[in-house]
């Protein structure tokens, strides 16, 4: 019986010997097939990027001079009409102070003599007639000014309130990606007119890359109410509501998506989670 075990297993060939490395050729396949997949998958669970018409400024009608493409997780971001009102709160609250104020016993005039003998009236003991429970007195518990209604929203819903209006903007057709401000005339007429024609209205947000923008437009939109110029970094979501027209510069459209796409993905995340403080030293 072992000598037939033996005989058995001596049969059995190296399978070592068979064990070669992969060549080139299978690691390329294995590359373009991993490749392929990923691209199976991007294009099933991911949104595509959108496209918007890159228009010119020099003209009343609207020339378009290419294709720009915009990133889906700036520009197609799922709208969160909750992220958006709570912004808008955020930036109407942190900027308003209450001065309501009323006075207490002790900041109201008089007061300062007992009314009547502790003891002897039968009455009720009293030691100024400047106490709330009297008529006239003072007030316990009221609104002391000034009362400031500052906080701080956190980190994220900043940052998705900003991706979520700009998607809102772009789906409603009222975003629009200039070449640059450079305009021929600093007459305000030909703004107007170049609004009318264009159907931006009946208010207009223009932002630049730059807080020194061209001096025509400048002029030119100077004495118009409805026509207000931004540079990149003050760009908010109470503005970008206020106005019905958004119009972003080439420059700004790219600058706008660096910076979000880089807080998106930004490794110290942690650190913009923490408790704000007023000295961030």
């Amino acid at each position: 019986m072992l000598r037939n075990i033996v005989k058995t297993l001596l049969k059995v060939p190296n399978t070592r010997q068979f064990v070669t490395a992969p060549t080139s050729s299978i690691i390329t396949q294995s590359k373009d097939r991993l490749a392929e997949q990923i691209n199976q998958y991007n294009s099933k669970f991911l949104p595509e990027p959108r496209e918007v018409w890159i228009e010119n400024l020099d003209t009343e009608e609207t020339n378009r001079l290419g294709l720009m493409k915009l990133h889906p997780e700036v520009f197609a971001d799922t709208p969160r009409i909750d992220i958006v009102q709570r912004n808008v709160q955020w930036q109407k609250m942190y900027r308003f102070v209450s001065f309501a104020h009323s006075k207490t016993r002790a900041e109201k005039r008089g007061g300062g003599r007992k009314p009547w003998p502790q003891k002897g009236l039968g009455r009720a003991r009293h030691g100024s007639i400047r106490s709330p429970i009297f008529r006239g007195g003072g007030r316990c518990h009221g609104p002391r000014s000034p009362t400031p209604h500052f906080y701080m929203l956190p980190f994220w819903l900043r940052l998705k309130g900003l991706t979520t209006t700009l998607s809102i903007k772009l789906a409603q057709d009222d975003l629009h990606v200039v070449k640059d401000l450079e305009i021929p005339t600093n007459d305000k007429e030909y703004i107007k007119s170049l609004v009318e024609k264009r159907n931006w209205g009946p208010s207009v947000l223009i932002v630049d890359d730059n807080d020194i923008m061209p001096k025509n437009i400048t002029i030119a939109t100077d004495e118009i109410s409805y026509i207000n110029l931004m540079p990149v970094y003050g760009l908010n979501v109470y503005s970008m509501l206020k106005y019905n027209t958004l119009v972003l510069t080439k420059a700004a459209a790219e600058k706008i998506q660096e910076k979000i796409l880089f807080n998106l993905r930004r490794t110290d995340a942690y650190k913009m989670e923490a408790k704000f403080k007023v000295n961030q030293n």
